[in-house]
């Protein structure tokens, strides 16, 4: 059962084979950006980014122009999954892969930017570019230090959002915050610029409401949503109708957000999996 469940968690954010991939991420010779005690890697090795990738979302949604290129260019309803797919392989080879091959995933994403034009937006723009960045750093950030296994102390949350930087710069953002104080005062700066458009709301509904999850794992979907809203700072919450209970948050969310990160944390870690990978 154990085994099962990883491979159904594995399949959805790695693809059809995901032991090729973690192969192709982990297995291809080379230097590293990162050594394998660095903040970064055991931020993104660790179960709590499943809530820290819904906040994210969310989060970045509240930029009117940011949101506008994803509604049009992105085909997250048509699919999801892929999508996934392709953020996840992302994360995972510059943050675990080969410096050749994060260089090559780069380049495909400014790529990729450079094309995904609209009236009043870029994707390639610098400062949107800056506030998925801060977005996606502060959700990793703040979901590993309530559910992960080891919370950073403070001097290792400043070098996470130092080594996050380090990829942020090579995809166009200029000057990244390098600490937690310089990424809560860029986050600031981009509040007066966020609302919750037709099309943000429109996507939290979808993620949250209609996601394309059996319904056999809605239950535990169900809790992860629950737990990423409750990591949402107060601010973000009316502009996407959610609601904000603080003690419910606290208490139940908190419980059962933690229960399921640990089991699927459990999951992650089995013995059977780990010696298939020895063995490839």
């Amino acid at each position: 059962m154990r085994d099962q469940l990883a491979r159904m968690i594995l399949t959805k954010v790695a693809g059809p084979d995901p032991q090729a991939e973690r192969d192709r991420v982990h297995k291809t010779p080379g230097p590293r950006w990162f050594t394998p005690d660095s903040p970064i890697q055991r931020v993104h090795g660790d179960a709590s980014m499943f809530a820290g990738g819904l906040r994210a979302l969310l989060l970045q949604s509240l930029h009117p122009l940011a949101m506008a290129a994803v509604s049009a260019h992105s085909g997250y309803r048509g699919d999801p999954w892929g999508r996934l797919q392709r953020t996840s392989y992302f994360l995972a080879i510059t943050t675990y892969g080969a410096v050749p091959d994060a260089e090559a995933a780069i380049a495909r994403v400014r790529a990729v930017h450079e094309r995904v034009r609209g009236a009043n937006y870029r994707a390639s723009d610098p400062h949107l570019l800056k506030w998925v960045h801060v977005a996606e750093v502060d959700s990793f950030l703040t979901a590993h230090q309530t559910y992960g296994a080891h919370p950073l102390n403070a001097a290792e949350q400043d070098q996470y959002v130092e080594q996050s930087a380090l990829v942020a710069g090579k995809l166009g953002v200029i000057d990244p915050p390098t600490t937690v104080a310089e990424l809560r005062r860029t986050l600031a700066t981009y509040q007066p610029e966020l609302r919750g458009t037709t099309e943000a709301r429109q996507a939290a509904r979808f993620i949250l409401v209609h996601p394309p999850v059996p319904w056999a794992a809605r239950p535990a979907y169900g809790v992860l949503t629950a737990a990423a809203v409750s990591l949402l700072p107060w601010w973000a919450r009316w502009p996407l109708r959610l609601p904000y209970f603080p003690l419910t948050e606290q208490t139940l969310v908190r419980a059962a957000g933690d229960g399921l990160t640990r089991t699927i944390r459990w999951a992650l870690t089995s013995p059977t999996l780990a010696e298939s990978d020895r063995t490839a």
